[in-house]
């Protein structure tokens, strides 16, 4: 037996209750991970409040770092013992252990820790898909990068940078504003306080930015069309603030042929070659120290409920991580 967070119904933080569960043996294809450290991610929420529909009841989270603790058959290159990470589902990191498919987890490299890959599996890897793959930012770059001192956006920010990208990001208060810039972040941009389309056409002398990285939805989606250069591409990778409402395709065409996608980390890293090339690009970027994981809040488990409720009501930055 192992403890667990388990969902019975949807609703909000305490809808998570603390529960003793059966752990069985791995099956074919299967480890049992034993958590070191787990990722939190706004993700999860959406789980958790039924935004994101799961088969109930349910585990919850998609994140975890841990050691093997037993692998079962057919599996030929994890061995008991073995330091992994993961951002995978279906959902149920909230637990001090877990069967999971083997073929979604990774080694742990030597020079990054556990809490470290539990913190930057999930947002990294959608940073590497986003800036590397969906639209492969390059240097002389200007992007825009929406929530830039959230999990993702410090991340992107100091990753971006570091391809030679000049950074603009919307933030909620000064406190965040120089957090995002003391990662790499070039231009911040108050959202509660100044319209980020007039400051981004200031920024780039009227002419717009070639990408905009969206993961707060509907606050913030019609206004971002307007920050794009003709032919731009719209990545909606979340939505934080709610769902986008539906959009007339004309708009796309009356704002210059714009582009847009909808892209989800579980399609980027469906074959396991992509899965292992993006996770070892993003370890390789965190060693090297140009992209620095900040692990800014930790909770004890168990608290789970307050860790939701910080998260929702944006009191955190960076990336939170539980302890088992």
């Amino acid at each position: 037996m192992v403890q667990a967070i388990r969902i019975q119904q949807p609703g909000g933080p305490e809808a998570m209750q603390w529960q003793e569960v059966d752990l069985p043996a791995p099956g074919p294809g299967q480890a049992r991970v034993r958590h070191t450290a787990v990722g939190l991610n706004y993700i999860d929420t959406y789980h958790r409040s039924g935004l994101y529909a799961l088969p109930l009841p349910s585990g919850i989270g998609m994140e975890g770092a841990g050691i093997v603790e037993a692998v079962g058959p057919d599996v030929k290159d994890l061995v008991e013992g073995d330091r992994v990470a993961y951002a995978a589902g279906p959902p149920g990191s909230y637990s001090e252990a877990r069967i999971i498919a083997a073929d979604r987890l990774v080694k742990i490299p030597e020079g990054i820790s556990d809490q470290q890959a539990a913190a930057m599996m999930l947002k990294g890897l959608t940073t590497q898909y986003l800036i590397r793959r969906t639209y492969k930012v390059k240097q002389g770059d200007t992007i825009l990068m929406h929530a830039a001192a959230g999990g993702v956006g410090l991340i992107l920010c100091q990753w971006a940078a570091a391809l030679g990208a000049t950074v603009i990001g919307t933030v909620g208060d000064e406190k965040k504003a120089e957090l995002a810039k003391a990662h790499g972040c070039h231009h911040t941009i108050l959202y509660k306080q100044e319209d980020f389309v007039e400051r981004v056409k200031e920024i780039t002398g009227g002419k717009g930015v070639p990408v905009v990285y969206d993961g707060v939805g509907k606050d913030t989606f019609m206004k971002s069309l307007d920050c794009l250069s003709p032919l731009g591409l719209m990545v909606a990778f979340g939505q934080s603030s709610g769902n986008v409402p539906p959009l007339e395709l004309g708009v796309l065409s009356a704002k210059g042929s714009l582009f847009l996608t909808r892209p989800t980390m579980m399609t980027y890293t469906a074959k396991r070659e992509d899965l292992l090339a993006m996770s070892a690009e993003l370890f390789d970027i965190v060693k090297s120290g140009k992209v620095k994981i900040d692990i800014n809040q930790t909770y004890p488990m168990k608290d789970v409920v307050k860790a939701h409720q910080d998260l929702e009501a944006r009191k955190t930055t960076g990336s939170t991580v539980f302890l088992p």
